[in-house]
């Protein structure tokens, strides 16, 4: 006998030849846009993806489809299954047939997770109360105020969450209003109304669409985006070491570099390669790449880094035109103090690659975790505590505490609290400082807390 979530046998009905051909027509709706786009087919899409995604996807495509009416006969694979099957399942399997048979995709706020049990989700898009959904699987990954687009169905007294979960950005969430907006908007302001359940049943394609076309910007983003510095070079780890030429001491290499304005020595040992004080802040490449630049506190730019180990001299830099300039600065600065260099190259991958793992045994000691976790939410206080006085761009470039005079700045306070709560809890590890943090002294402070549902 099934279990009361199993559509297998619903999904083997879809074989015959009249639902087939329906089912075709709605995987097109879902997926033709950003197929034919993209010129791929939806194997293309695993591929991309993830087996698991793909299959979410056609998740989403599959509910979509047994909510709807075709002109065949029977209307609607659910009723038809039913009819002719039904006596193969149990009551809680065509309770749930029956709930997916009338159900609406929407996009909800999560909160209040208790991972492996529930969630409360808010529908931002027809309004109302939050409500409370028994959910296992997801709520072990989803985060306090992320945003999914599911279908929420009753099943035996509870609300439940069917197989198509698809969890959106910001940026997803934008590009689906500005879908429905395009379609169910009016007057010039093109306004969201609350769309009806049919209005909204219609527009399930969107859904899909809208994080596909999210989902497969990044992952492409991600595989074109190169590193690069404030010079626009590519981001490439050079060491280039300089051999003490013999009898030579430390102390006379130190001698000449003091000599060199372009260098700041930090210590005995060590010394920052300085550039100049760009105009404006770094935030990418020449190309519009990732910029990947370090700077002093008063903003000037680090280009590299000279440092004396034993009976070499190591110049570090992240870029070939940088070592080819620093080691010119080295040797006209050194002469015959130091031999012939030898340069070590490795790249953004391979230095991830190469980061060490913390070994036990030789690592220094470290902080107890309770110790980390109140420097850390006491760092946290201080920074927010500032923050509530100063400009935020989510707020239009006011401060939080200038934001609650108005009603409408006040639930925007109340969004980017949650976008703070968001970002902080989606850290790896649950125990995480970051994770553990409680904002809710924020929303007390700007006395918001109404708004934290």
């Amino acid at each position: 006998m099934p279990n009361s979530h199993d559509l297998k046998g619903l999904i083997k009905f879809l074989s015959r030849d009249e639902w087939r051909d329906c089912f075709e027509d709605v995987l097109d709706d879902h997926f033709g846009p950003v197929l034919d786009a993209s010129n791929m087919d939806f194997d293309d899409l695993a591929e991309m993806l993830g087996d698991h995604w793909a299959m979410t996807l056609w998740g989403c495509a599959f509910e979509d489809f047994l909510t709807q009416d075709f002109e065949v006969e029977g209307g609607n694979i659910v009723d038809e299954y039913l009819k002719r099957r039904g006596w193969k399942e149990g009551a809680q399997a065509k309770a749930y047939m029956k709930a997916l048979r009338t159900s609406v995709m929407s996009l909800y706020e999560v909160s209040d997770i208790v991972p492996g049990k529930s969630l409360m989700a808010r529908d931002l898009i027809r309004g109302g109360d939050p409500v409370l959904v028994s959910e296992g699987t997801a709520t072990k990954t989803l985060q306090q105020w992320g945003r999914v687009a599911a279908r929420i169905v009753p099943v035996a007294g509870k609300n439940i969450i069917g197989g198509g979960l698809l969890p959106f950005t910001p940026e997803a969430s934008d590009a689906l209003f500005d879908g429905l907006r395009a379609i169910f908007g009016k007057g010039p302001s093109k306004k969201l109304p609350v769309p009806t359940n049919e209005e909204l049943q219609q527009a399930s394609p969107i859904f899909t669409l809208a994080w596909l076309f999210d989902s497969l910007g990044r992952t492409m983003r991600m595989e074109q985006t190169t590193f690069e510095n404030g010079d626009g070079d590519a981001i490439v780890f050079h060491d280039v070491r300089f051999p003490l030429t013999s009898g030579v001491t430390q102390k006379e290499i130190t001698a000449q570099l003091k000599t060199v304005p372009a260098l700041r020595q930090e210590n005995a040992r060590f010394w920052n390669w300085l550039g100049d004080i760009p105009k404006g802040r770094l935030k990418a490449g020449k190309s519009g790449n990732l910029a990947w630049d370090t700077t002093m506190e008063d903003g000037t730019r680090v280009l590299g880094n000279v440092e004396l180990k034993g009976r070499t001299l190591h110049l570090s830099t992240n870029s070939a035109a940088r070592a080819e300039k620093g080691t010119a600065l080295m040797q006209g600065a050194l002469n015959d103090l130091v031999g012939r260099p030898l340069t070590e190259i490795r790249t953004v991958e391979q230095m991830m690659a190469e980061r060490p793992v913390r070994d036990k045994d030789t690592a220094g000691p470290e902080l107890p975790p309770e110790i980390a976790t109140k420097v850390v939410h006491e760092f946290l206080d201080k920074q927010y505590r500032e923050t509530l006085d100063q400009p935020v761009g989510m707020l239009g470039n006011i401060s939080p505490r200038e934001a609650i005079k108005t009603a409408k700045g006040r639930e925007k306070a109340a969004e980017w609290l949650k976008y703070l709560e968001n970002r902080s809890s989606s850290q790896p590890d649950p125990n995480d400082p970051m994770a553990t943090y409680d904002f809710r002294w924020i929303w007390a402070e700007l006395g918001i807390e109404n708004l934290r549902r």
